[in-house]
This record gives structure tokens, sequence and C-alpha cells, in this order.
């Protein structure tokens, strides 16, 4: 791939003080690590969520707001995404993410620089009002993509949280980010929707085993590193339980970069596909991974300002 940029800005180094020490040769005493940052860093009046939906994502790490963008919107963007998926330019390229057992895609990253249409919807400010709300202050997008989990063969994802792999891998300092994903087609119990613990933002399960140089390769199809042990999450499922949003395409789904989630396989006939675009606040910019050799490809991790097209 090549990144179209003036420059592309060096990494500063990371902080000699890392809040939350992962990849770990044995684990500590204690399961987790308890957050440090604020979850809501805006107020209501400072965008489209509302008061009571700010406490929703503040107390659980997520919230679902149905009926996000019409339905006509939604006919558009699937279009594309189906366009995009059946671009033969993309089959084999590392941004081009395919199942575990077979070539049909499973995840296209860096779509906000392959379509426009999702580059305006990165952008929309219906979008981005939300994430300055939660967020506190302005922020680019760190990782784009669109999912699609086809019907009875898509796998599923084991339990993590984004924000493992993004501070140990990307070099990410804080909890400063949020994802957003679009529901592009019905989400129902059946079609391995994504499912989170509620309540698990607040606090970092650490995670063992050293990065493999890398990873990522593997990671996207199946993730083994950064992955939670069962000791802490069956504590957190018994104290706060599961919860899997459903509903109609074009509902949108906030959480919290450090939310616990995951997904079963997709066992009926209905595939299941989203718009994921992920969040970072200006002044959380990457530095030098916290717990890898090397930083992971520029399609998985943007910096501010990069513009990003593949080769």
């Amino acid at each position: 791939m090549s990144v179209q940029t003036a420059s592309r800005p060096s990494a500063a180094p990371a902080s000699t003080r890392d809040n939350y020490p992962t990849r770990l040769a044995t684990l500590p005493s204690e399961p987790w690590i308890r957050r440090q940052e604020a979850v809501v860093k805006g107020r209501a009046d400072d965008g489209p969520l509302s008061e009571a939906q700010l406490e929703r994502f503040e107390r659980d790490g997520f919230v679902f707001l149905p009926g996000f963008i019409a339905a006509d919107e939604v006919a558009e963007l699937r279009e594309e995404l189906k366009a995009l998926l059946d671009n033969d330019a993309y089959r084999g390229k590392d941004f081009s993410i395919t199942e575990p057992d077979s070539q049909e895609i499973r995840s296209l990253f860096a779509v906000h620089f392959l379509s426009r249409r999702f580059a305006r919807l990165a952008d929309d400010e219906r979008l981005t009002g939300c994430v300055r709300q939660i967020l506190g202050g302005d922020a680019y997008v760190h990782q784009s993509r669109i999912n699609y989990k086809p019907g009875f063969h898509g796998k599923g994802f084991n339990w993590h949280s984004d924000f493992e792999t993004w501070h140990a891998e990307d070099g990410m300092p804080a909890m400063h980010a949020v994802s957003a994903s679009l529901v592009l087609t019905d989400n129902h119990h059946f079609n391995g929707p994504l499912m989170l613990i509620p309540g698990s933002h607040k606090v970092f399960v650490p995670c063992l085993g050293e990065t493999p140089d890398d990873h990522h390769k593997q990671s996207l199809k199946s993730q083994a590193f950064g992955v939670p042990g069962h000791d802490a999450l069956e504590r957190l499922v018994e104290a706060n339980g599961i919860e899997a949003p459903t509903g109609a395409a074009g509902g949108l789904l906030l959480f919290d970069c450090n939310t616990l989630h995951g997904s079963n396989a997709n066992m009926s006939p209905d595939p299941r596909s989203n718009a994921f675009f992920v969040y970072n606040r200006r002044d959380n910019a990457c530095v030098e991974p916290y717990a890898a050799r090397r930083p992971r490809p520029a399609f998985l991790a943007h910096r501010p300002g990069e513009h990003w097209l593949p080769d």
C-alpha cells in the first residue's frame, strides 16, 4: 500500500508510564486495572445525543440508536458495499480480509479512502456530532472498514477490547476513542450480532502472550493474542450480563473503545453487514506500540491528516 501525504508525521516516543500494561508473561495478581479516563467527556448540550443516551453510554459503554439513517440511505450504502466487495482489484490485498476457511471477504479496511460515499458518511455531522459529545473534542478516523458476515458461513470473533489491541499494537495512549457501527442489514439474534458486556469498559483486562510479528495477518481472521482470560470474563459477565443490540438496518451502535465484545457465527441464511468507523481524539494520536515490536500497517491505524491509497 502507499500513504499519500506530504510527510507522514513521525510517532512521538511512547510515554515512560504505561497505564495499561498487557501482553504479559504472567497475569498480575488482580484480574483488571481500573480505567483512568472519563467515559463521557461532553454534555447533552454539545450535540445530538440526549442526556439519557449519554447516561446509558456512561453506564454500559454503548448505546444503540434505531433508525439513525433512512431506508434510501441504507439502500445506497448497501449498493456501495456490494460494489466494493465485488471489486476484483481488492482481492488478495492486505487490506481485504477473508474468512478463515474461504476466500469470501469478511472485512475491507480503510473504506473511507476507497469510497467517496463512505468518506462522506465518516464525516457526516450526524455521526461526528455524537462522537464529539462522547470524546469531548475533535477526532479523526483511526480506522474504518466494512464488515460482511455471510449467511451460514460467517464466523464469529473472540471476546476482546479494541483498546487493548490499539494500545498494544498501534500505540494508542489512552481511552479517548469511540467506535461507530452503522447497521446495513437487519440484525437479529441468529445472524451473529455483536455481543457486548455492559460495564466492562470501566476496567482494563490485561492479556497474556508476547505479540507475534505481523500479528494482524492472523488476528483479523481469528484472534488468539489480546483475548481476556476466562476467569475475568466470567466475573464480568456474572456482574453485568451480556447484551446483543438488534434492530432494523439503519441503526447505529456507538460503543466505547474498551467495551468487551465478540460475536457468534452466523447460523442463519441472512447475511449481516455494517460500516464501522473508529474515532480517536486528536490529542490522543498514536505513539510507538506499547506491546509490539513495530506498528501495524497504515490501512489499520491512520494518523491525523493522513491520506491512504492502495497500491
